[in-house]
């Protein structure tokens, strides 16, 4: 498979080919946990509290993927900018020092988890009733931590060198097999949600195995052991903040949710966590295929920072950008005809009065969540875009901006101010067009100013220095 022109004059066409696998890649990872979802909620019997399980487990599982994002997006930007400068041997350095930092990172990550497990269960919202499901699954899920990042960390570098095509497929075939495996374990061998995390972390491992393969038989630049620099681990980890930043604080942003909504819920605790499992659920169907199109064409920006072609980049930009909007007005259109079908999937299509309730408060908030799905583009595209030009210290504090500063306080104040738990469902609207306004002006301020001085600046040469 041939790799993308990232130098090409045709950005559209750049863009096109990194950002459809990028977007299948996110969707079809979407998906499969969707889909793991709803096979879970139709358990019979306990399928219900087995989906408030799971969905205590989510902000896990979103913070293992995020220390990925640490270092895969952090050097992938970093290695793009690279090749765009003709420095193969810089390349293959930065390859070589965040696969050392991949493993480094699963093996602690796996370690502190398992030890802090039940407390961790506790704190990010489970009842005395969900913890038995969500530790059961989180015991076998943790397993597979190593595999997943590995694997997402080093598919961004599949990406970074323009093989789009080889980055989706890790992810697809992994993501799709789960979706065969789970019924088999969930309702054929009915090992209930012990079941769902034995098929995921068999996919983790056939992820892992074929990143390996492609990253050593099939890309470009192939990786290599050795020439580690800490120096460049400090580069990589400061231009990876800004991402991890976005999706640790995704999982954060569930722990609250799910806690603030025990706490005010009350004995409808349980109901609105449901509902929140569901309404994120859908949130991901658009906001995963968006981060596919925002951090996919990174390559195109990068490569072309590290050449100095500048007016390509203005060019990749407002390209990017048109089709991350016209993307989310879609999306938006159609969650007014979708929203209530989706619900229904994850109870059963059952007609009780509680199903009934939990689907009517779902699109309700579905529906709030997508009022700010149009502006949130503009704050993928420009942050994913500035980090993809190596401006870590500008990328960073957008993002800041976008979780911690607005979302975090607003999800706090409003059930405190209302003593409603569902207000907290109205705080995402308010910090996805906050911000979207306010990273786009910063951007317009800063870009002519970021491309002027890369202008003036020197190649940078390769580290070949080894520190220890």
């Amino acid at each position: 498979m041939k790799s993308i022109n990232l130098g090409s004059e045709n950005t559209f066409k750049s863009i096109i080919e990194l950002a459809i696998p990028a977007m299948i890649a996110q969707l079809v990872s979407v998906l499969y946990n969707i889909v793991d979802r709803i096979y879970v909620g139709n358990i019979e019997t306990y399928g219900s509290i087995s989906l408030v399980g799971l969905g205590v487990c989510s902000p896990i599982t979103t913070l293992i993927s995020s220390f990925a994002f640490l270092v895969g997006l952090g050097g992938a930007p970093l290695f793009s900018i690279a090749l765009g400068e003709k420095n193969e041997e810089r390349s293959k350095q930065i390859l070589s020092n965040a696969f050392l930092m991949l493993i480094v990172l699963s093996a602690l990550i796996m370690l502190v988890f398992y030890l802090a497990l039940d407390p961790m269960l506790y704190a990010f919202g489970a009842s005395a009733e969900s913890f038995p499901y969500a530790k059961k699954y989180m015991m076998i899920y943790l397993i597979g931590t190593f595999f997943s990042i590995i694997s997402l960390g080093l598919n961004q570098f599949l990406t970074a060198q323009g093989n789009s095509f080889f980055a989706m497929m890790t992810t697809s075939i992994s993501c799709l097999l789960n979706v065969g495996l789970d019924p088999l374990f969930l309702f054929a061998f009915h090992m209930g949600v012990e079941g769902a995390a034995i098929a995921t972390v068999i996919c983790l491992f056939i992820s892992f195995g074929l990143t390996m393969f492609f990253i050593l038989r099939k890309s470009r630049i192939k990786l290599s052991l050795g020439n580690y620099n800490l120096k460049l681990m400090g580069e990589i980890l400061k231009l990876g903040f800004s991402p991890f930043i976005i999706t640790a604080t995704d999982s954060v942003v569930i722990i609250l949710l799910n806690s603030t909504l025990q706490k005010y819920g009350e004995k409808d605790g349980d109901f609105y966590i449901e509902v929140a499992t569901i309404v994120q659920a859908f949130e991901t169907l658009v906001t995963g295929p968006l981060l596919g199109i925002s951090s996919g064409t990174q390559p195109v920006l990068g490569f072309n920072y590290g050449a100095k072609n500048i007016p390509l980049i203005k060019k990749a930009e407002k390209q990017i950008l048109l089709m991350a909007v016209v993307f989310t007005t879609l999306c938006f259109g159609f969650s007014f005809l979708l929203s209530k079908p989706f619900a229904q999937l994850f109870l059963g299509f059952s007609t009780s009065d509680y199903s009934e309730q939990i689907i009517i408060a779902s699109v309700k908030y579905i529906q709030i969540y997508m009022y700010g799905i149009i502006p949130l583009a503009f704050q993928y595209v420009f942050v994913d875009g500035l980090t993809g030009m190596g401006q870590a210290k500008y990328s960073i504090w957008l993002s800041l901006n976008r979780k911690v500063i607005l979302l975090i306080p607003a999800m706090i104040l409003l059930p405190y101010l209302t003593h409603e738990a569902s207000s907290c469902f109205y705080a995402e609207l308010i910090a996805d067009v906050v911000s979207g306004v306010v990273t786009s002006l910063v951007y317009l301020m800063l870009i002519k100013k970021i491309l002027k001085k890369r202008l003036e600046e020197p190649i940078n040469p390769a580290i070949t220095k080894t520190s220890n």
